[in-house]
């Protein structure tokens, strides 16, 4: 009965304020939030005077489509086996197969569409699919790592996915994987 009082109150404090504005996250809640306008949350540093690194969280041009004013949960920060810190993003983590591991898991693609909406646009702005990735992942994970590196489909570093996330609906992101 508490928690369901927490969540009701914290929906309408989110209400009453505006939702969530990225540039007001304290940095260990940016990556992988998204705010009340349906755009991504973006990790930046930047150097102060002393050299010393600073984070800040940004609004990065990246729409998401249906999902607005989310923080995502440990969960599934957990889960996916992303990191709350983490700054930019990277195709490279689609070769790495621990990590595709859990994002393919169903504790990760099932429950989870946010994380799953974010890299489901970074592969295919690499030219992969990842309900197919994640099949063959399931499949044989080495015969998938093989044939996704052998296809030179994921070649470097993307910094942003920049406007392929510029969609309106995330169901094909969340396909049922064939078991």
């Amino acid at each position: 009965m508490g928690l369901i009082l927490f969540l009701a109150f914290s929906f309408l404090l989110q209400g009453a304020l505006g939702g969530i504005i990225c540039e007001e996250l304290p940095a260990e809640l940016c990556s992988f939030s998204v705010s009340n306008a349906g755009k991504r949350c973006l990790l930046e540093t930047y150097a102060k005077s002393d050299r010393m690194a600073v984070y800040q969280c940004k609004t990065s041009d990246v729409s998401v489509g249906v999902i607005h004013d989310l923080i995502e949960t440990d969960e599934c920060i957990s889960a996916c086996g992303v990191e709350r810190k983490a700054i930019g993003m990277s195709s490279d983590s689609l070769l790495q197969p621990q990590f595709i591991a859990k994002l393919c898991s169903p504790q990760c693609y099932q429950a989870c569409p946010n994380i799953v909406d974010l890299y489901f646009n970074l592969a295919l702005g690499e030219g992969v699919h990842l309900p197919t990735l994640c099949e063959a992942q399931r499949a044989n994970p080495r015969r998938g790592m093989f044939q996704i590196q052998s296809s030179s489909a994921v070649a470097g570093p993307v910094t942003s996915p920049g406007p392929i996330s510029a969609h309106t609906d995330i169901s094909p992101a969340l396909a049922p994987i064939p078991a």
